[in-house]
């Protein structure tokens, strides 16, 4: 009898032992470095499952061991959480519970895109169009079906959409980045009208949003755009036209190839203000931050003109007669540089 318990207790002792040495070779499998050289952007795609990830991940040799943590779903399925999708980096480092993790994480991959002051929205839609790893829903719509299916109420994009820096993952569509744009130009332009002057020439933030456009277009220099405002306020009170170069070219469309002549100053588009009175139908750009502020805040003085200096800035003047003679210096100055 006391050899049997003896060889009862051995036996016991030796199945413990094997117990505790499986459970050890298996957590050391689960602690096992990814066999990867290089990170890997691995995508967990819409309605794939724990076990579809695992087999994939094996299959391709990314996890050296899926057995273990299929293990763990069955001992330990709290250990388990909901993957999620997306695009997510993988590196050299992490092991088979650290993947897990970040699966199950909202560490996504993310790009970006920049939409900068004064681009079209024609050419923030060719910016969309181009953006890798974004879903592209609305390459083949027109402007009107894109403004419908965001639910914008307008005749034109024009302006409507703030030009920023984008971040976005994968499973993201230009429908995403389009919506979050619109409402971060809503809302600056409300909180902008809200702190307007008081003797502003036009009574609605969507003459602002006009005027920003124009402000926007006609200078890059940001010190200038509120002389800018202010030049095109005092002209608009005297019932002078505003006269802004970017309103012909805009005007113009794809006719423009890089110069106005004088036949174009005279042409009669909806947009011209060398032809119309006052502000055109719509933006002529996509304003930024400082150009909408300056539209609503013009700069008090009393220049009623400015022209290009060539470097970037204006020259500002009061009457017509200091104009002319401007215009003069600096055509002057840019023949003799050329």
């Amino acid at each position: 009898m006391k050899r049997i318990i003896t060889a009862l207790v051995v036996l016991g002792v030796l199945g413990l032992a094997g117990a505790a040495g499986g459970y050890a070779y298996w957590q050391s499998r689960l602690a096992e470095p990814l066999t990867l050289d290089e990170p890997l952007l691995y995508q967990v795609p819409a309605g794939a499952g724990f076990n579809q990830v695992l087999a994939e991940l094996g299959r391709r040799g990314v996890i050296a061991d899926p057995w273990a943590l299929r293990v763990l779903a069955r001992v330990s399925p709290d250990q388990v959480p909901q993957l999620r999708v997306g695009e997510y980096r993988l590196t050299p480092d992490m092991n088979s519970r650290e993947v897990l993790k970040l699966l199950a994480s909202n560490r996504v991959v993310t790009y970006s895109l920049t939409v900068p002051e004064g681009w079209t929205f024609a050419q923030m839609r060719d910016l969309l169009n181009g953006a890798k790893k974004l879903e592209h829903r609305t390459a083949e719509m027109s402007d009107d079906a894109i403004l419908a299916l965001l639910g914008v109420d307008e005749d034109s994009p024009e302006g409507w959409f703030f030009p920023d820096t984008y971040r976005y993952h994968r499973g993201m569509s230009d429908v995403d980045v389009l919506r979050q744009s619109h409402r971060r130009m809503t809302k600056k332009l409300d909180t902008a009208w809200q702190q307007r002057a008081a003797d502003l020439p036009f009574d609605t933030p969507y003459a602002a949003l006009i005027m920003a456009s124009l402000i926007e277009r006609e200078t890059g220099v940001p010190e200038e755009r509120g002389a800018i405002a202010g030049v095109f306020k005092r002209r608009m009170e005297r019932g002078m036209r505003l006269q802004t170069d970017p309103t012909v070219i805009y005007g113009m469309g794809e006719r423009y190839d890089g110069n106005i002549t004088r036949a174009d100053l005279q042409e009669k588009t909806p947009y011209n203000t060398y032809v119309i009175d006052g502000l055109p139908p719509t933006p002529i750009a996509l304003p930024g931050q400082a150009a909408l502020d300056a539209a609503v805040n013009p700069k008090p003085g009393q220049a009623l003109y400015f022209v290009a200096k060539g470097d970037g800035g204006h020259h500002f003047s009061r009457n017509l007669r200091e104009h002319n003679n401007a215009v003069r210096r600096f055509l002057r100055r840019e023949a003799s540089s050329n």
